[in-house]
């Protein structure tokens, strides 16, 4: 394992998430044989606007029950439940830390998503999965951990079948302002790899991927992220049972507080892409 992944998962381990997404669940008054997908969506969807920005970015994609989806860092699974419910897709996650892999199996099953959903450990950069067997290829917010971005879409050419669609949602760099650390995917800079959106569409280029679809999310940053300030009156109240901060430990309001300033500040911008592999 390269000292890169290493540091992506030393930052993501941060305790027994499952114990403390299940402590949320009892404390938000659902019952523990009786959770639905839709009660985890305030914790399960680990990006810059949550489960609207899921819907923004798959509900074009015309995914239905048949289509074979890769969900590449995928977490503790909140975007392959989504896929699995909404459109009937069966959806194979693959993630670096261990501890995400074994909440998402675990939380699939509580909601009956177990025969829809499955999850391994791995690397982006080396699929667990064989060559032209994937539809559709998801990554929402995971770029950033990942330095080789040539090896990551040369990864994804190879897995997708032709014809075949990669659509991603990461955290990407407009200019050269500085980011500030710890923020939500890393600790420090050794582990944090932003990149601007050339740097994509050149890896994209490399691997036979065309670039299909682009857009800028920084507007809708700005406004999900004054929405959420606002909603916070500036008061230092508890933060809900279910969130993100689950996920981020003790280290969540500095790491969350951090993105927030870096998105405001125009040192970072959330950006879609879809590519296509030729038929």
């Amino acid at each position: 394992m390269s000292d890169a992944a290493s540091h992506v998962i030393q930052h993501y381990e941060t305790g027994p998430v499952l114990e403390r997404i299940k402590a949320g669940l009892k404390e938000a008054g659902v019952k523990l044989d009786h959770v639905t997908p839709e009660d985890l969506k305030p914790v399960d969807e680990f990006h810059t606007g949550g489960l609207e920005a899921t819907e923004e970015l798959l509900m074009p994609l015309g995914i239905t029950k048949t289509t074979r989806v890769l969900d590449i860092g995928s977490g503790i699974g909140g975007t392959a439940r989504f896929i699995a419910t909404r459109f009937g897709a069966t959806v194979h996650g693959v993630d670096l830390t261990p501890e995400f892999v074994q909440a998402a199996e675990a939380l699939s099953a509580m909601v009956g998503l177990a025969n829809k959903t499955r999850f391994e450990v791995g690397s982006a950069l080396d699929l667990p999965v064989p060559e032209a067997t994937v539809d559709l290829v998801t990554m929402m917010h995971v770029g950033m951990n990942i330095e080789d971005k040539p090896a990551l879409f040369a990864e994804v050419a190879r897995v997708l079948v032709p014809g075949g669609r990669f659509a991603l949602f990461d955290i990407m760099k407009p200019g050269d302002l500085a980011l500030p650390f710890p923020v939500p995917w890393a600790s420090t800079q050794e582990s944090s790899f932003v990149d601007t959106p050339k740097v994509y569409r050149d890896a994209a280029s490399s691997a036979g991927l065309s670039l299909i679809a682009e857009r800028d999310r920084t507007d809708y940053a700005i406004d999900f992220f004054t929405r959420i300030t606002a909603a916070s009156d500036g008061t230092n109240t508890p933060p809900p049972p279910l969130g993100l901060h689950l996920l981020m430990g003790a280290a969540a309001p500095e790491r969350y507080g951090n993105a927030v300033r870096a998105a405001l500040g125009g040192a970072t911008a959330p950006w879609e892409m879809i590519f296509e592999k030729p038929k």
